[in-house]
């Protein structure tokens, strides 16, 4: 059954620790990230930091990273693909040998943050135990398994909660004006006002902490 984990690594056993060295106060998130044959890995990832300047200078005397390109600019983040080329056994062993999908990643000066779908709890077991045998210092936050290959378990919801946000959006409950009141919404789904509210709250904050603030949860969520 393939399985979820969440994972944090160590800045100074990554890609980018000499960035992040040099700019402590940079972040970075992975939008998407594939490998180039059996070498290295170009990921897309946007980048957070208080001077831009600084930033890519210390890109440019990073050597765990090479073809640095800037593809967009915002007021706040910066679009940039780059190939990561040194520090990089953890996530070559996860993409090439146990076809793991890196569904996000999040560094910082405190260390990276990734969610990875694996095939089976075998991947994952190969993968701990290659890390222990590179001397890497891999941490499991958390496991659950993909009952199947819906949203719900990529995105960490119980069967109840995705059934209700669903049905939500289909009433027209988050159209503004809102076509469904909480207390029809609530009839339909034959449970309380008080219980859909409930329900709706760990929903939502099920979809953000898996999607939106990744890595800022330290303790397991309320499922």
């Amino acid at each position: 059954m393939s399985t979820i984990a969440e994972i944090c690594i160590p800045t100074d056993e990554f890609v980018l620790r000499e960035t992040l060295d040099a700019v402590p106060d940079a972040e970075f998130e992975v939008m998407r990230v594939a490998a180039h044959g059996t070498d290295d890995v170009i990921p897309f990832l946007t980048a957070h930091a208080p001077d831009q300047d600084d930033l890519e200078r210390a890109l440019t005397d990073d050597e765990s990273v090479e073809n640095v390109t800037r593809l967009a600019d915002s007021d706040e983040e910066w679009l940039y693909q780059m190939e990561w080329v040194e520090d990089i056994r953890f996530i070559l062993h996860v993409l090439t040998e146990e076809q793991g999908t890196i569904l996000s990643a999040y560094g910082n000066g405190e260390g990276w943050h990734l969610r990875i779908l694996f095939t089976d709890r075998e991947s994952l077991s190969a993968t701990f135990d290659f890390c222990d045998q590179q001397g890497l210092s891999l941490e499991i936050k958390r496991i659950y398994e993909l009952e199947d290959a819906t949203r719900r378990g990529q995105y960490g919801l119980t069967a109840e909660q995705l059934d209700t946000l669903e049905t939500a959006y289909e009433r027209g409950f988050y159209d503004i004006p809102r076509e469904e009141p909480m207390n029809a919404l609530a009839d339909e789904l034959g449970i309380s006002h008080q219980a859909l509210s409930e329900r709706l709250r760990r929903g939502h904050r099920n979809l953000i902490e898996n999607t939106l603030v990744i890595g800022a949860a330290d303790g397991p969520t309320e499922r």
